[in-house]
């Protein structure tokens, strides 16, 4: 039996991205899966990440179907040369009812089921929506199917604000219903290092990038 194991540990790095920025973002309206497209202040953050990126060398780059995500996956590849491979699974939790809506709005429209929504109950699924327990199984599984695809190498993965939760939770073994502590950021950097099922957060929220970039 070998001495050293080292040889055959073949962790991959994850580098998570949220998208730039939407109209919606600013309003604070529930995306969701409505298929929004980046603000113009979010193509310059998508622009600066592009450059940031460009001077990293990685393997692959992988994107949600949705169109704010892939837009800016796509502004990353003109800069990188990279091909962009598509994943459903990157998609942001489903809200069913509350897509489109402000948190006033929700609450005014469906208390109850708002109610539902704020108490975190982590397997509550509000009317055409998913579950936390059922979004987190989901993006969850795809990542780590990534990892594993690309094990030993370094990716990059355009996705959505609650992916970065639920993979930060995951890294910490955080609860759902405890606080995160730390903000969801348009365009940030966020490094994981998977191996065998198990998630360990390098860097979180990097936006050194978008220091130029006017928001």
């Amino acid at each position: 039996m070998p001495s050293d194991w080292s040889q055959f540990v073949r962790e991959t790095t994850l580098i998570l991205v949220r998208h730039g920025e939407t109209p919606w973002n600013r309003q604070r309206r529930m995306q969701g899966h409505v298929d929004t497209a980046l603000s113009e202040a979010g193509r310059e953050q998508a622009v600066a990440l592009a450059r940031r990126l460009a001077g990293r060398e990685f393997d692959a780059l992988y994107s949600s179907d949705l169109r704010r995500a892939w837009e800016t996956a796509r502004l990353i590849a003109e800069h990188t040369g990279h091909a962009i491979v598509a994943e459903p699974r990157l998609r942001e939790r489903r809200f069913g009812i509350f897509e489109g809506l402000t948190y006033e709005d929700m609450e005014a429209l469906y208390p109850e089921e708002f109610a539902r929504f704020e108490s975190r109950d982590f397997d509550y699924a509000m009317p055409g929506g998913e579950s936390a327990r059922e979004f987190q199984a989901r993006c969850l599984s795809c990542l780590a199917d990534i990892g594993e695809r690309h094990a030993g190498g370094s990716i990059v993965v355009i996705t959505h604000g609650l992916v970065l939760d639920a993979a930060y939770r995951a890294a910490r073994a955080l609860a759902h219903d405890v606080p995160r502590g730390v903000p969801l950021l348009n365009a940030s950097l966020n490094e994981f290092v998977y191996l065998a099922g198990a998630w360990r957060l390098e860097s979180w929220g990097d936006v050194g990038h978008l220091e130029p970039v006017k928001t």
